[in-house]
């Protein structure tokens, strides 16, 4: 213990804790004792609480050992036992560091728990890192609070004053900390009922060893027969202790409760978007921190320390919105870090936010009591999250992608700007991405169902020689809108991360919102050209009368180019909102039985794929395009239509082989000119599609 208490009086020099003498697995004996170190409350003060060994577990060939303990001792007493919040606990014997508090065993005693061996978490340290690789640089952290620091003082100001958000996360806290307390409860009757039941077995062991004491014995009972028995029901029930235990030690994977990652921000519907669309699985509980992470959020700490002991946290969102979690500290050596003795997400090598945490307090709980803490100022890069650990280096810093959000609500005059930053995780930025845009829009909305909602987003990256990739689009829905007005800027951000060529880099994501709690849809009723006898290269008139919901007819004049190389005959039409999807004839030959090739969008760049996604047609777009016969056709119709399809398929693969680039069968390229199709902005949704046919005379 001396030798502790020298390594937490006299590391004292900055930046620089030298990493503690180490215990090795194979030297750890059952029945040693030592001590654990940790922070529960606000004050900051590592504090202590008495461990001893129970038992090494081996797992089997290939999988990490784990050191069986119980805790004891006053503080361990007072917070009602290990907790969520202290993993990662330093726990030393004879002041050699042993390994990391890591998980408490699920409906057994609280003080119960597994220690991960230092043994298995050093090796962290020596790990691949690949990470933070991307050749833009991280924006200048200093910069960026000071840009935001009015905005700040304006949030904090209308968080004082109490908003329905705050509110509704308060209350979807209260209800969380009920379902704990109600757990705790049920625990309680538990263990009241098993302590009967191991009473029982233990009555029930004295009563076997009276009835075969020797006669002499039981003829003549003393004090001394009495007090022989005493002995042999205290092992009945150490065995009915024990049992669940040995049972216990047999699951350890499926012991470990369910980890939880802290939401800031985010209110209710956020909460749920997130924890439906990040692959998550069932394992992690998304829990909101109540209200703003405040002004400490702004702050970059770049000459931090941590001593083994500390709270510390990991973040993949930081900002007016954040995803994250907080654990303890185990060992450090100068900058670098060993953490809470469990995985985060289980990531392997990543690119994460170190920051510092302050604990609020703990609660008890019978299987997912915990130790609440705040996600702080950042600090560092964590760089390994793996099966034993997370690890990471203070005063780095990871590559990350600044997102702002700017969201109007028309109808409640209601405006608000949020920033955050993510963390460059291609695995998670397109889901993040969405959920941080999702999440403003329903802050600012009262309401995303039965609303009109025009997004435009810009991503500058170098994915495209352009430098940005632009979108804008309009969306409605009875339900919620905000599902399905986030889901371009996802797909967009999936095109990107899911470069098979190169990773490619992403300065910013800017988006703006603009809402409207009402129905902005619109059908076509009717489309009638100038004339019907055209001539390639000719141009027409259409005249499209729509009827937007709820509103007089409008009439919409929109020109349409015949393609010069139109073949004569029927020009058979499409007069479609740009959202719907167009039936072609490649389309009518594969639903005809015909073997044509797809062409392969596996070959297609990164940057092809982006140009093809920007030119998309919109929902707010009538286009006007070649499309099928609008009329039921005769067998001999349809197999003349089949030749002709065919015929166009291998004349557009002739040509491309001829100018050499790929033929372009189910989407107009970017570039191309005098394509056939026509798109004309509305402001309204079209929602159906007319056909009409055009008779093309050769000239």
């Amino acid at each position: 213990m001396a030798g502790l208490t020298t390594l937490m009086l006299t590391a004292g020099m900055p930046h620089s804790y030298a990493l503690a003498p180490v215990m090795h697995t194979a030297d750890v004996r059952e029945g040693m004792t030592g001590q654990a170190y940790t922070v529960v409350d606000s004050s900051g003060v590592i504090k202590n609480f008495d461990v001893s060994i129970v038992g090494t577990i081996d797992n089997g060939k290939g999988s990490n050992e784990m050191i069986m303990a119980k805790a004891d001792g006053p503080l361990i007493h007072q917070v009602g036992g290990i907790l969520q919040g202290m993993s990662g606990s330093p726990v030393y014997i004879g002041g050699k560091l042993v390994g990391a508090v890591a998980a408490g065993l699920k409906d057994m005693t609280p003080y119960t728990f597994f220690i991960t061996p230092i043994d298995n978490m050093l090796p962290l340290w020596q790990m691949p890192d690949n990470k933070n690789k991307t050749r833009i640089r991280t924006i200048d952290l200093r910069k960026y609070a000071a840009d935001q620091k009015k905005a700040k003082e304006e949030a904090e100001k209308k968080a004082k004053a109490g908003t329905k958000d705050d509110k509704e996360l308060q209350s979807f806290l209260d209800k969380e900390l009920a379902k704990i307390k109600a757990k705790e409860e049920a625990g309680k009757q538990d263990r009241d009922k098993k302590a009967a039941e191991n009473k029982k077995a233990a009555e029930s062991a004295q009563t076997k060893a009276e009835e075969t004491a020797p006669a002499e014995a039981g003829q003549a009972k003393t004090a001394d027969s009495k007090t022989q028995a005493e002995p042999a029901a205290s092992q009945a029930e150490q065995a009915a202790a024990d049992k669940p235990a040995q049972a216990e030690q047999k699951t350890a994977k499926k012991a470990e409760p369910k980890d939880v990652l802290y939401l800031s921000g985010f209110n209710q519907a956020g909460i749920r978007f997130l924890q439906d669309k990040l692959p998550l699985g069932s394992r992690y509980q998304l829990l909101p921190v109540s209200g703003s992470l405040g002004a400490q959020q702004l702050d970059t700490d770049y000459d931090a320390e941590l001593r083994p002991g500390d709270p510390v946290g990991v973040a993949i969102v930081y900002g007016d919105f954040a995803v994250g979690a907080t654990g303890t500290v185990t060992a450090t050596d100068d900058r670098r870090i060993l953490a809470f003795g469990h995985p985060f997400l289980h990531k392997g090598n990543v690119n994460y936010f170190m920051t510092k945490a302050s604990v609020v307090g703990t609660i008890s709980g019978v299987s997912n009591g915990m130790k609440m803490a705040n996600i702080g100022a950042i600090i560092g890069r964590i760089n390994q999250d793996r099966d034993t650990g997370i690890a990471g280096t203070l005063g780095d810093f990871p590559s990350v992608v600044p997102i702002k959000v700017k969201v109007l609500d028309q109808s409640l005059g209601r405006a608000e700007h949020y920033a955050a930053r993510i963390a460059y995780d291609e695995d998670f930025l397109p889901q993040l991405s969405g959920g941080v845009t999702y999440a403003a829009m329903s802050k600012v909305a009262d309401t995303l169902g039965g609303s009109t909602a025009n997004v435009k987003f810009t991503i500058r990256t170098n994915a495209v020689k352009e430098g940005k990739v632009e979108r804008s689009n309009m969306f409605y829905n009875t339900a919620d809108v905000g599902q399905i007005a986030v889901a371009e800027v996802m797909q967009a951000m999936n095109i990107i991360c899911g470069n098979t060529d190169k990773e490619s880099d992403i300065l910013d994501l800017q988006v703006e919102v603009t809402m409207d709690n009402e129905r902005k849809t619109a059908s076509i009723l009717s489309v009638v050209p100038d004339k019907v006898k055209v001539h390639p290269g000719d141009t027409v008139k259409f005249t499209v009368t729509i009827k937007p919901y709820r509103r007089d007819k409008e009439t919409l004049l929109i020109n349409y180019t015949v393609p010069e190389n139109q073949r004569a005959g029927a020009l058979n039409l499409d007069v479609r909102g740009g959202g719907l999807v167009p039936v072609t004839n490649f389309m009518l030959l594969q639903q005809s039985g015909i073997d044509v090739a797809t062409p392969d969008d596996k070959k297609k760049t990164t940057e092809d794929k982006l140009h093809d996604f920007q030119q998309t047609g919109r929902n707010n777009e009538i286009i006007i395009a070649p499309g099928a016969s609008p009329v039921e056709l005769t067998e001999k119709q349809k197999r003349a239509a089949m030749r002709e399809a065919q015929r166009v398929v291998e004349e557009a693969a002739r040509k491309a082989k001829a100018e050499g680039h790929k033929a372009n069968l189910l989407g107009v390229h970017k570039k191309a000119t005098n394509t056939g199709e026509t798109k004309f902005t509305t402001k309204y949704i079209i929602d159906n599609v007319l056909h009409t046919t055009l008779q093309v005379e050769r000239k």
